[in-house]
C-alpha cells in the first residue's frame, strides 16, 4: 500500500461565505495527521473533498502510488473512506453492518465472515455480532462505523471527530484502536478533532486549518 495525496489551492464556499482559501497540503508520507481548528473553519468540509465525496469550486485532490497520478474513478475511492461524527446505522445486526462495504464489493461469504470477526474482535465488538446495530451506546456505534470502514481495508482512512460524541471509556478504546492501526503502519489516517491533548497523543503531525489554509502547528 503506497497510496499518497495532495490538496492544492482548494476553494470553497458556501451561500457566499468563503471556507477553503487556496488550502493546500501533501500527505506523502504515512501516518496519523491531525487537523485542528475551530468550529466552522471548514475542517469536515475539507475531509469530504480529499475523500472524493465534494468537489471544490477551485483547485484539485490528486492521488498518486508509485509515482503515478491516479484517475478518480470507483477504484480510487473503493481505496479511501471517511467516517462521520454521526455513524449511519442500518437496522441489521452489527455483523451485517459491518459486512456492508463487502457484500457490495462481492467479496465471497467465507471472506467476508473471517473479514468482519477480525475486526469486530479488534473494535471490541465480538460478542454483540449478532446485535441488532441501533440497540448500541453512542460509542458503540462509532466504533462500528470505524469497524465498518476498516473492513474494507482503506490505504487512507479520514476520521471526522471520532470521539466528539462518546463517553470517556469509549473515547480511550478509540484512541487505542487509532494507535494501534498507527502501529501496524496501515492506514494513513487523517483526523479532526478539537483536543489539543488528544492530538499530541496520537499524531505524528499536527495541522491548523485557520482562515481558510491549512498550517503546521506551530507554523504562520
Amino acid at each position: 500500500m503506497n497510496l499518497r495525496f495532495s490538496a492544492l489551492n482548494l476553494r470553497k464556499s458556501y451561500e457566499g461565505n468563503p471556507v477553503l482559501r487556496d488550502c493546500s497540503f501533501g500527505f506523502e508520507k504515512s501516518g496519523i495527521y491531525i487537523l485542528m481548528g475551530p468550529n466552522g473553519s471548514g475542517k469536515s468540509t475539507f475531509l469530504r473533498i480529499c475523500a472524493l465525496l465534494e468537489a471544490p469550486e477551485e483547485g484539485e485532490v490528486i492521488y498518486f502510488s508509485e509515482g503515478q497520478t491516479l484517475r478518480k474513478d470507483i477504484g480510487l475511492m473503493r481505496r479511501v473512506t471517511l467516517v462521520l461524527p454521526e455513524v449511519g446505522i442500518f437496522n441489521a445486526d452489527v455483523f451485517r453492518n459491518t459486512a456492508f462495504g463487502l457484500i457490495i464489493r462481492g467479496l465471497r461469504k467465507k471472506e467476508i465472515e473471517e473479514r468482519v470477526q477480525s475486526v469486530l474482535e479488534f473494535v471490541g465488538l465480538q460478542k454483540k455480532a449478532g446485535h441488532n446495530a441501533l440497540t448500541l451506546s453512542s460509542g458503540e456505534k462509532q466504533r462500528l462505523g470505524l469497524a465498518r470502514a476498516m473492513v474494507i481495508e482503506p490505504e487512507i482512512l479520514f476520521l471526522d471527530e471520532p470521539t466528539a460524541s462518546v463517553d470517556h471509556k469509549n473515547s480511550e478504546i478509540i484512541e487505542d484502536m487509532i494507535l494501534k492501526m498507527k502501529k501496524d503502519g496501515t492506514p494513513t489516517v487523517i483526523m479532526t478533532t478539537h483536543d489539543p491533548a488528544q492530538a499530541v497523543r496520537l499524531a505524528d503531525r499536527v495541522m491548523v486549518l485557520r482562515e481558510g489554509r491549512i498550517t503546521p502547528h506551530g507554523g504562520s
